[in-house]
Formats: C-alpha cells, structure tokens, sequence
C-alpha cells in the first residue's frame, strides 16, 4: 500500500506557524473578506479547478470557460496535452494574475507507463526510485519550451501496481517535467523503451481532485443564477482567487501599509503585523490584507524571524500587485 506521506509535494511538508509583529484590527470600512464579495466580484476575482477531459488543449478550456461566464479573460495555471486529463486551475478576469503564482507549483501525476520488454517488479521499482531527486530532462520535440537540456526535481515516483508491462505510478515533480520523456527515460535506464500510455493530473500547487468540477458544472452553476437567482452552486465551483496563493507563505500587512503597496512599493518591515514561519529568503511570499485579501506577492528578502524582529528593512520585494488602488486609505 502506498504511504501517503511519501506522496507530499514539497510545500505540502512545511507545517506553518503564525507570529504576530504587532497586534491589530482592521476597520470595516475598507475592503472586504474573499466570502463577502457579491456574486459579480466573486466571479471577476476567482479561479475554478476544472477536470479538464481528453481532447480540448489547456487554451481551448480557459477560452471555454470564458464564454460560458461571459469573460474578457481567462487563464490557466500551466498546459495539459490534448489527451491528458485532471487537474486544470483557470483564473478568471481580474484573477488571472494569480497564475504567475501557480506555475513554478509543484505537480502531482498518475501516469500508465508501457514496457517494451518484460522486466522482474522488483527492477522496475529500482530503476522508478532511482529517478527521485534531480534528473537532467531534453523536452520532447513538441513542446512548449526550447529544446534543451535542463534539470527538474522528481519528489517522489512510487509504483502503485505492475501489469505484465503495464506500470501504474504516482510521481510528484516540479513544474516544467515532462512525464512522457521521464516514461522514455526509465524504459532507457531498464535497457529497453518505454512510452507514455494514459496520464491524469492530480495536483497543481494546492489544487487537486477533491474540488474538481467540469466545464458543465460551471455552465449549469452560471444558468441557475442568471435565471433562478441562485449563487450557491457558482460559489461552490468558482473560488475566491486567494485559493490560488494556498501554497504560498503568507505575511499579513496594516489597512494604512496595503495603499502603498498597491501603488508599487516594496513592504518594508514596520508595514508587517503578522508572518507566518518557515519563510526563507528568495521564496514566492503572498501579501494579504487582515480581512484574507490578496494583495501582492513578491520575493522574500528576510527570513521570518527576521521580519518578526527587525525593526527596519525591505522584507518582500513586489513581483505582481492584486489590488486596486484606493481600496484602503493612504497612509498618513
């Protein structure tokens, strides 16, 4: 039986605490929680993990999506073969931002690998094993990316079962991992070939299986409240786009901090009320509001520790602001 905790992606592993810098309220009169948007704003902040099917390209699906919810955008976190099927996170209109957040996420595949010889289970596990860790990858020719040599992390590759030359495996990588090239890899490493026979997505950063929901789901969820004036299906399929920085390690900011931000600066330390821990430098760090609301995200500059205990410093340097101006007042 496969152990559940050797199939953790890396960020699943980090078990997060929160401290507080300075304690502090926020005012009712800016802003608002992700859950208290009205419907229109939860759809034009949001992000839907759809079951993407065989057939349609990734694009095909977000531009889908963005008919049925009568979008000007949509946009979705990282580009699934046509026949692949699983996990596909679409960011829609003004969410569509988040994606630069959830492509280098961490993916989690099931894959059915076909053997072009017949090789003892026990081989096949060891050769599969000796492909966790870093590996150097030549994309395959169709693909997306530049044809050259690069190197990826393999999380984990645990073989579920074994079928005459039918090889069912979990794998969890970094993003940019092509799962058929690593199929033809370990067949080169028996001695022999190998392809790529079914694949299914069941990670992507934060978003997996268990919140999946088809392009049907969401047509059916936007018909019911267009015409019977109910939002609790287009709520239960659309998420809030701040479900997009789960993965993320998060510092939470003063009302008086978040306007300055929105207007391009850095979050300097005393802006910080609260940081969660874990955070090192150089990392992919989320800038929330007190009521949840995604500001920003940017790069560390400091360790937690230190944006807890500093009194002075750039702390996160801006990559992508969420937030509109004005929202929040400016700081006095």
């Amino acid at each position: 039986m496969e152990n559940q905790s050797e199939s953790l992606l890396p960020f699943e592993k980090i078990k997060r605490e929160v401290f507080i810098r300075k304690p502090a309220d926020t005012s009712p009169k800016f802003g608002k929680r992700p859950e208290e948007r009205n419907t229109h704003e939860h759809i034009q902040y949001g992000i839907v993990n759809i079951d993407k099917p065989a057939g349609p390209t990734s694009h095909q699906v977000s531009g889908y999506i963005k008919q049925i919810l009568h979008l000007s955008k949509a946009g979705h976190s990282g580009t699934l073969d046509p026949n692949v099927t699983g996990v596909l996170p679409v960011a829609l209109a003004e969410g569509t931002k988040v994606i630069q957040a959830l492509l280098p996420a961490g993916k989690e595949y099931i894959c059915i690998m076909h053997l072009h010889n017949e090789y003892s289970h026990e081989q096949i596990k060891k050769v599969c094993a000796s492909f966790v860790g870093k590996i150097k990858q030549l994309p395959p020719l169709k693909s997306a990316v530049k044809r050259e040599w690069r190197y990826r992390k393999i999380y984990y590759l645990n073989v579920l079962e074994i079928d005459g030359r039918d090889v069912l495996f979990r794998v969890g990588c970094q993003a940019g991992t092509y799962i058929r090239k690593l199929c033809t890899d370990i067949g080169k490493a028996l001695g022999s070939n190998a392809h790529m026979q079914e694949l299914r997505r069941t990670k992507a950063g934060c978003f997996r299986e268990e919140n999946l929901c088809t392009m049907q789901d969401v047509a059916d969820a936007f018909w019911y409240w267009k015409n019977e004036h109910s939002d609790k299906l287009i709520r239960k399929y659309i998420l809030p786009m701040e479900a997009g920085v789960a993965h993320l390690p998060k510092v939470w900011i003063f009302d008086m901090t978040v306007d300055t931000l929105c207007h391009g600066a850095s979050l300097k330390v005393p802006g910080i009320c609260k940081v969660e821990s874990e955070i090192q430098v150089d990392d992919l760090v989320a800038v929330m509001s007190l009521k949840d609301e995604l500001v920003a995200f940017g790069k560390a500059l400091m360790i937690s520790k230190e944006m807890q205990k500093k009194d002075s410093g750039i702390a996160v340097k801006m990559e992508r602001v969420f937030m509109k101006p004005g929202v929040y007042p400016k700081m006095q």
